[in-house]
C-alpha cells in the first residue's frame, strides 16, 4: 500500500512528538488543549516573541495546511487545486515540506473511500455520527500510516496535535485511540477488515477508493468502447496516481521545443505537439505561463482541441465558437490557432465569474483573434445565430469522471442521478451547436467523462433531435492520428475515448460532426 508514495521515503520532514496531558511545567490544559490560568499567562509573553515558524515544526505546519485544505473542500465545496497553493504560500512551505503537505492533502482526498472503510473497522461509532472535522483528521492520520511510510508514532502524535489545536482535547483523545488501533494492526489485516463481506464491485470500490456507481460506470464504458472490462483495475489505479504537470505552448506566442530547452528536465508531450511535461509542481516559475503565452493544460484536453482545428472543413474558415469556454484553456489554444489562420474566435460562457477567467486566459492573444467574450446560455446560440460559425467546440459540462486523478474530491461530490440531469444539457448544447454551425462546418463534442450516458448516448440523442439526415459523423480517430501519430490507440469507431491508464491523459471523449443539411 505504500508503493505509490515511495518517493517520500527518506524525504518526509523530520517528525517531532507532540506533548499530551500535562504541560511540562505541570499545569493542566482545558478541554480544548489550552493551558489554564497562571501557566497560560506566564507563557503568553514568551510565545508572542517567537515567530510561528520557530514555534511549530515544519512537519506540523504541513499537516495543518493539509487539514485546512480538507476543511475548505468539505465546508465550501472548494477544489483542492485552487485552495492548496495559497495555503502553502501563507505557511511559507517550500520544497519537501510543500511536497509533504501536497501529498497529504491530495492523497487523503483520493483515498477517502478506503480510509473511511478502515476507520469504520476500528471504531464502534458509525461514520455518520463522527464530526466531519474529526473524520478529516482521522483520514489524514490513516493516509500517513497506510500510504506514506511515515513512522506510526509520528503519524499518530502529530495528527493528534493538529486535532487538539483545531478541534479540542476531547476529540483528539478519540482520534488518538482510533489511529493507535490502526497503527498496531498488520497492513494485510487492515485491508482484509476493510473489505470483509463485500462483493466484487464494492471490494474494488473500497480498495481503489471510488464510489461503487463510478466503478460500474467506468467498467461499462470500457466495454462500450471495445476495451477489456478487466482493465478497470488499471484505470482505477491511474485515477489514484498524481498526474504530471503538463503545459501547453500556444502557437504564435510560445514554442514547445523552446520550452523544453528552457525548463530543466522537461520533456515533450507524447501526443500533442503543443504539450510539454515539466517536473515539479510550480508552473508559475515559467515565464511563458506567467504572461499567458503558455498555460497549464492536460495533454488530452490539448489533443481534442487540436482535432477540431484540423478537422476537414468545406468552404470558408473565418469564425469559430467555443460554446462552453470557462475557464478558458481550450479557448486560448483555439484563439492562438485562429490568429494564425486569420479567423476570429467567440468565447461564450454562461457563468459571469467563469467568463472573467476566460478573459484572463486570453490576455496574451492578439486582439484581432478574439471577436468577443460573451455571457450567454449556449443552448440559445443556435436560435440566436443560426449557421453563423465555421467551427464550434462544445466542451459540455459533465460529471468530470475523466479527471478524477486531477480533482480527487469530484468522485465524492457526484451521484449517479447527476448523469441524467447533465445528459439533457449536453444534448441541448449539441443541438444548439449543430444549428449554429453553417452547412459544411464542423462541431467537436467533448466531455471530460467516459460515462456512456455523457458520450455516445448524448451524441446519438443530440443527432436524433437535430435530424440524422443533416449530420455526418467524421472519422475522428483518423484526425487524431494525424496529430498524435499512428501509434496512438484510439480504435476504429467514429469517436475517440482517451484513458488515463492507456494514454496518460484525462479520460477525454471526442466526436467530430459535420453539418450537411
Amino acid at each position: 500500500m505504500a508503493d505509490r508514495n515511495d518517493r517520500f521515503q527518506d524525504r518526509a520532514p523530520r517528525e517531532h512528538g507532540h506533548h499530551q496531558g500535562r504541560h511540562q511545567d505541570g499545569q493542566r490544559r482545558d478541554d480544548r488543549g489550552r493551558e489554564r490560568g497562571a501557566a497560560r499567562m506566564r507563557q503568553a509573553g514568551h510565545r508572542s516573541q517567537v515567530a510561528p515558524s520557530q514555534r511549530r515544526s515544519r512537519s506540523t505546519t504541513a499537516r495543518q495546511v493539509a487539514f485546512e485544505v480538507l476543511r475548505q473542500v468539505a465546508d465550501s465545496d472548494a477544489y483542492a487545486n485552487l485552495v492548496l497553493p495559497p495555503a502553502l504560500r501563507r505557511a511559507r512551505l517550500e520544497g519537501r515540506d510543500a511536497g509533504f503537505a501536497t501529498e497529504l492533502a491530495y492523497g487523503t482526498l483520493r483515498m477517502r473511500g478506503l480510509y473511511d472503510a478502515i476507520i469504520a473497522a476500528h471504531t464502534t461509532r458509525p461514520l455518520e455520527d463522527i464530526d466531519s472535522a474529526v473524520l478529516d483528521c482521522l483520514r489524514l492520520g490513516v493516509h500517513q500510516i497506510v500510504s506514506m511510510r511515515v513512522p506510526a508514532h509520528a503519524a499518530v502524535s502529530e495528527t493528534v496535535g493538529v486535532a487538539r489545536d483545531n478541534i479540542g482535547a476531547g476529540p483528539a483523545q478519540f482520534i488518538n485511540a482510533v489511529l493507535r488501533s490502526i497503527s498496531e494492526t498488520d497492513s494485510d489485516e487492515i485491508m482484509a477488515k476493510a473489505v470483509e463481506g463485500l462483493d466484487e464491485t464494492h471490494t474494488l470500490a473500497v480498495r481503489h477508493s471510488h464510489p461503487a456507481w463510478v466503478v460500474r460506470a467506468l467498467r461499462d464504458a470500457l466495454g462500450a468502447q471495445g476495451r477489456d472490462r478487466s482493465e478497470i483495475v488499471a484505470l482505477l489505479d491511474a485515477d489514484n496516481a498524481a498526474p504530471a504537470v503538463t503545459l501547453v505552448a500556444r502557437p504564435g506566442l510560445s514554442d514547445a521545443d523552446e520550452l523544453v530547452g528552457l525548463i530543466e528536465d522537461s520533456v515533450p508531450g507524447q501526443w500533442a505537439p503543443t504539450a510539454v511535461i515539466m517536473p515539479g509542481t510550480d508552473p508559475a516559475s515559467v515565464d511563458d505561463v506567467r504572461t499567458g503565452r503558455a498555460g497549464v493544460q492536460d495533454e488530452g484536453s490539448q489533443l481534442v482541441t487540436l482535432a477540431l482545428v484540423d478537422a476537414p472543413l468545406e468552404g470558408r474558415d473565418e469564425r469559430w465558437l467555443d460554446m462552453c469556454a470557462g475557464p478558458g484553456g481550450k479557448a486560448a489554444l483555439l484563439g492562438a490557432f485562429a490568429d494564425l489562420r486569420q479567423a476570429r474566435l467567440v468565447a461564450n460562457e454562461v457563468q459571469p465569474h467563469r467568463a472573467e477567467l476566460v478573459e484572463k486566459s486570453l490576455r496574451a492573444l492578439p486582439q484581432d483573434a478574439i471577436e468577443r467574450i460573451q455571457v450567454w446560455d449556449g443552448r440559445e446560440i443556435g436560435v440566436l445565430e443560426p449557421g453563423a460559425y465555421d467551427r464550434i467546440l462544445v466542451d459540455a459540462p459533465c460529471t468530470g469522471l475523466g479527471a478524477l486523478r486531477r480533482r480527487p474530491e469530484s468522485r465524492w461530490r457526484r451521484q449517479a442521478r447527476d448523469v441524467g440531469e447533465l445528459s439533457q444539457i449536453q444534448e441541448d448544447l449539441l443541438v444548439s451547436a449543430l444549428q449554429a454551425v453553417r452547412v459544411g462546418g464542423v462541431v467537436a463534442y467533448v466531455t471530460c467523462s467516459p460515462h456512456i450516458g455523457e458520450t455516445r448516448v448524448a451524441v446519438d440523442q443530440g443527432i436524433k433531435k437535430f435530424g440524422p439526415d443533416n449530420v455526418e459523423r467524421l472519422d475522428t480517430p483518423s484526425v487524431v492520428r494525424q496529430i498524435a501519430g499512428d501509434s496512438i490507440d484510439v480504435g476504429d469507431s467514429t469517436d475517440v475515448q482517451l484513458w488515463p491508464h492507456v494514454h496518460q491523459t484525462d479520460a477525454m471523449y471526442l466526436a467530430l460532426l459535420r453539418r450537411i443539411g
